[in-house]
């Protein structure tokens, strides 16, 4: 089949359909996919049933909700008539999503997409509209658009959209066991990154990898008074406060743990100007993160964006002991966190983790009882985005948002990538996508930028045509 396409047809095709390409991505964040424990798993799978009716409504062929044990859905299809010359593209993306957190805090419901004017213009808001839904969208409506022009595709292409991303990817060594040789291609582009800026799109070199785990200290059999009780007894939350507090630096928040200040290593040299040279306005930073007025930056390194993907930092994402509703004069009996760290290369998840657990025993006061669960770990993943690949997926992005790409790193982690890739056997591995630092992915009110989701539709059309260019 001769592979040979206008892309400006396909691309006036995208603008044509492009009214179809957003509702098709507000029926996906209607369903509430949250593959956390304790959630609906009912509702992860309805939603790897409903992309891959999407998928075959845009065109791929053997379309199928994949399967392993213990494992939400995948959704796979593929399109591969493109010939044996030329390249083969897997593309990748996720349907699950995070806990809403705050619904309270939300200004329309997570899981009714709403439009309204946002930070850069209108915006799509709900969970799931730019991590990663419009993922999804941005493979499928290039697909689509290229078939609806011109009956064909320039490259051959599969589609893998995971269902268990946001937990960790954890059954994904079960997964590329059971259908690696159907995932096998020689490109593999992932939209679950962002943009530099509202307009100016990115290309993600290196991801931080992450260590986390839950700690439980107990002091009680149960609840007890605090005027009866307060002073002999122990209180599980202090004391869990003060094993957590010494775990950074008070100065600059950097973490304390000797794993990783023995093997974590400064940038310098070429790599350290590069970091320096990345802009930072500290003020859109501020308004961005939402800090409040008079809290510090916590500054490691020559800048504070590349701090975001080169440095490790150690979060609380969560602590429980009683709640607002239900505080009363107490004694608790037990008190819980989740400490999540996110890690460079250089860091090894097993050796952080282990770390972790027996720094936080050694600070427990008191002869307090400490209990350690979920216990999970990835590792960093960068690449040097040199070659002909990575010059196409510049190009392309350029052409789709009328700006150069800015090459950088992401703080977040996607377990797929590192394995994947190796997998594949060291294929490039493209990270873009569509959020932008007004996204709020993980928080309340997500949402995504229309006007870029246009663009990055745009540019995925563009990387279709360059990748075969560059192949060729």
């Amino acid at each position: 089949m001769s592979t040979k396409v206008n892309v400006s047809e396909v691309r006036g095709t995208v603008d044509r359909h492009f009214g179809e390409y957003l509702e098709d991505l507000k029926s996906l964040v209607r369903i509430p996919s949250i593959s956390f424990a304790g959630f609906d798993e009912k509702s992860v799978r309805k939603s790897a049933e409903a992309v891959a009716k999407l998928m075959k409504k845009r065109g791929l062929e053997n379309v199928e909700v994949l399967d392993v044990e213990g494992a939400h859905p995948y959704a796979y299809g593929e399109w591969l008539h493109a010939g044996p010359k030329a390249p083969t593209l897997l593309l990748y993306a996720h349907h699950d999503v995070q806990p809403v957190g705050r619904e309270a805090a939300w200004t329309s419901p997570p899981f009714e997409p709403v439009e309204r004017q946002g930070p850069a213009g209108l915006r799509l808001y709900g969970r799931g509209t730019a991590d990663d839904k419009a993922g999804i969208l941005i493979h499928l409506a290039a697909i689509d658009a290229y078939l609806k022009s011109a009956g064909k595709l320039p490259v051959n292409v599969k589609v893998v959209i995971e269902g268990e991303e946001e937990i960790g990817s954890v059954h994904l060594g079960m997964f590329l066991q059971k259908y690696r040789e159907r995932l096998s291609a020689d490109v593999l582009v992932l939209t679950d990154t962002g943009n530099f800026d509202s307009g100016v799109p990115g290309i993600t070199i290196a991801l931080r990898g992450l260590a986390s785990l839950e700690v439980e200290v107990k002091s009680l059999k149960g609840p007890v008074h605090s005027g009866m009780w307060g002073g002999p007894v122990p209180d599980p939350v202090l004391a869990l406060a003060k094993m957590l507090s010494g775990l950074v630096s008070s100065e600059d928040g950097s973490i304390e743990l000797r794993s990783i200040k023995d093997n974590f290593k400064e940038p310098e040299g070429a790599e350290y100007d590069r970091m320096k040279a990345i802009p930072f306005d500290e003020t859109a930073f501020r308004e961005a993160s939402g800090m409040l007025t008079g809290v510090e930056i916590l500054r490691r390194g020559p800048s504070v964006p590349g701090q975001l993907w080169r440095y490790p930092s150690l979060t609380v994402t969560a602590i429980q002991a009683s709640s607002r509703a239900q505080a009363g004069n107490i004694i608790n009996d037990a008190a819980w966190a989740k400490v999540s760290i996110r890690l460079v290369p250089g860091l090894d998840p097993k050796e952080v983790l282990d770390d972790l657990q027996m720094t936080l025993k050694q600070a427990a006061p008191w002869g307090v009882q400490v209990e350690f669960s979920h216990a999970n770990g990835a590792n960093a993943w960068s690449t040097d985005p040199e070659g002909p690949v990575y010059e196409a997926a510049a190009i392309a992005l350029e052409k789709g948002y009328g700006v150069k790409p800015v090459f950088f790193g992401c703080g977040g982690s996607i377990p797929f990538v590192r394995p994947f890739a190796k997998a594949l056997g060291g294929v490039p591995a493209l990270l873009i996508g569509v959020e932008d630092p007004h996204t709020q992915a993980h928080g309340e009110n997500e949402s995504l930028l229309i006007s870029d989701f246009l663009k990055s539709i745009h540019s995925q059309v563009e990387l279709f045509n360059e990748v075969l260019k560059a192949w060729k």
